[in-house]
């Protein structure tokens, strides 16, 4: 059976892209940590929208999904899901919740897991909720002529107990004992963890979110404000990808972590880039249409109100909308369609 001791880690080294990764991360971590303190209400609304973000690029990875507006409802709390789907959303949720409001509460433990399981699947009619699979499951690729491969094969039921036991344990150790770096450490469980596969259901989502839970124990809380969820979904074939390589000889303890570990890290580091872009629009001394039209400045291709509201939480809609307004008379951006299906687009031609 494959055999996991993070301890050993301490023996590792790391090329220099990963620890420039590093440093940046915790560069911008400590030039943020002062600013996010002066910021309550704008900080607020970045919560908001980060976890409707969350809730949405999540569920989309796995091929789950309902409306804008039905997401947004959901993620509120202000209806209840109304087919399968969505009530694999509202289980995202929940237990998303739960990691916002109680992350230093939450011992990384197997029967911990077994309850965030259980939480995410509680709105469905599946059966094994909060128990690990109870049969082999398999990682499977789709060729375009409809045929499969099996690319890798986890652990076996009978192992998956003890396997999600002891690398929970593992990394309590290490942490405790500061064998490397919590943002290299991190990445290393998720890929084991997803290399167990220990559920029939929710694995990937399941990696998602403990990643979340684990990045805010160590104090990196920028998923809060910036969904880390989204940024994985617009680079899921690169995602992919990078776990294919890494699980290239995990049976066997042979695999090499550090292609994960670099996307992971540039998934945080582009984060928290976004996260200072966000601040920076929250000064007070600029205008809305100021703050609007630096936000377009950064958008590219087509893009909404809403979009643009999302990038500037330090001003209402009334106010984006006037902007927008204002810089399509200008000549500044163009316009297409019209009502709610309204997108805009910056204009080429415009000196």
């Amino acid at each position: 059976m494959r055999q996991f001791d993070y301890s050993k880690l301490k023996k590792s080294s790391w090329d220099g892209e990963i620890l420039s990764f590093v440093a940046q991360i915790r560069e911008y971590k400590g030039k943020q940590e002062l600013y996010l303190r002066q910021k309550p209400v704008e900080l607020k609304r970045l919560i908001e929208v980060a976890k409707i973000q969350s809730t949405d690029s999540s569920n989309r990875i796995e091929g789950i999904g309902t409306s804008s507006a039905r997401m947004r409802q959901l993620v509120d709390g202000r209806t209840s899901p109304q087919n399968r789907d969505e009530q694999e959303i509202v289980g995202y949720r929940d237990v998303l919740n739960t990691i916002h409001e109680s992350y230093e509460h939450i011992p990384l433990k197997s029967e911990i897991i077994l309850q965030l399981h259980r939480d995410l699947l509680a709105y469905t009619e599946k059966t094994f909720g909060g128990k690990f699979k109870n049969t082999q499951n398999y990682i499977n690729e789709i060729h375009a002529d409809g045929s499969t491969f099996t690319r890798f094969t986890p652990l076996k039921p009978f192992e998956t107990p003890p396997a999600v036991d002891t690398i929970c344990l593992s990394y309590r150790q290490a942490l405790k004992e500061q064998v490397i770096d919590p943002l290299i450490l991190i990445p290393i469980f998720i890929c084991d963890f997803l290399c167990i596969h220990p559920f029939n259901d929710g694995n990937g989502r399941m990696s998602r979110l403990l990643t979340t839970l684990l990045l805010y124990q160590s104090g990196f809380t920028v998923g809060k404000y910036i969904s880390i969820e989204q940024k994985i979904e617009k680079t899921k074939d690169a995602y992919y990808d990078v776990l294919g390589v890494v699980s290239s000889g995990w049976l066997e303890s042979k695999n090499d972590y550090t292609p994960f570990i670099k996307y992971f890290l540039g998934i945080i580091l582009n984060c928290y880039r976004d996260l200072e872009d966000r601040l920076g629009s929250m000064d007070r001394k600029s205008t809305p249409y100021e703050i609007v039209r630096k936000a377009v400045e950064n958008t590219l291709g087509i893009f909404s109100k809403a979009q643009i509201l999302d990038l500037c939480p330090s001003i209402g809609s009334s106010s984006v909308e006037a902007a927008l307004k204002h810089l399509y008379e200008e000549g500044f951006i163009l316009r297409q369609g019209k009502g709610r299906s309204t997108t805009y687009v910056r204009n080429p031609d415009y000196i």
